[in-house]
């Protein structure tokens, strides 16, 4: 169980912080419910605590885990051999996971593609998507701003390359 003011990642929502657990009637039906600040979009989610593991809401990963991925994002090999269809099923998956890896590698995945295709609109959709939620986690295990943590994605993107 979560505790107020804990920081958690929400698969395909990003990353958060814990502003309260309140007891809510809805539907007629009483629940206590986590009140979730989501840095994307400065949105605010209610999520029912039992429902928590469902969800696959997750603490937001340590600084050695994030120098993990860094250093996986640059030297990662690219597989490019799979069809649109399964390629797309598979990075959504890999979203909905909301493991910061998964989300790297499809970074690093549609990033490589298209470098030698142009992406086509859902792709192009998932790669802002998933850069987002990438950022709101290292703003979090960093404790930086949002422009901060872009900047330093982006030095780290350079890296790569």
């Amino acid at each position: 169980m979560f505790q107020v003011g804990d920081k958690i990642v929400y698969p395909m929502h990003g990353a958060g912080v814990v502003k309260a657990i309140e007891d809510k009637e809805i539907l007629g039906k009483t629940q206590q419910y986590y009140i979730i600040q989501m840095l994307i979009d400065n949105m605010q989610v209610m999520i029912p605590t039992n429902n928590v593991d469902n969800i696959g809401i997750r603490p937001v990963s340590d600084r050695p885990i994030l120098k993990k991925v860094l250093q996986e994002f640059q030297t990662e090999e690219t597989e490019d051999s799979l069809p649109w269809k399964q390629r797309h099923r598979k990075n959504l998956m890999k979203m909905q996971n909301g493991e910061i890896h998964d989300v790297a590698e499809v970074i690093h995945d549609l990033m490589s593609r298209s470098e030698e295709k142009k992406l086509n609109s859902s792709e192009k959709h998932m790669l802002v998507k998933a850069k987002k939620i990438f950022i709101s986690e290292l703003e979090l295990i960093k404790g930086i701003n949002n422009t901060r943590a872009i900047d330093l994605f982006n030095a780290q993107l350079k890296k790569s390359c």
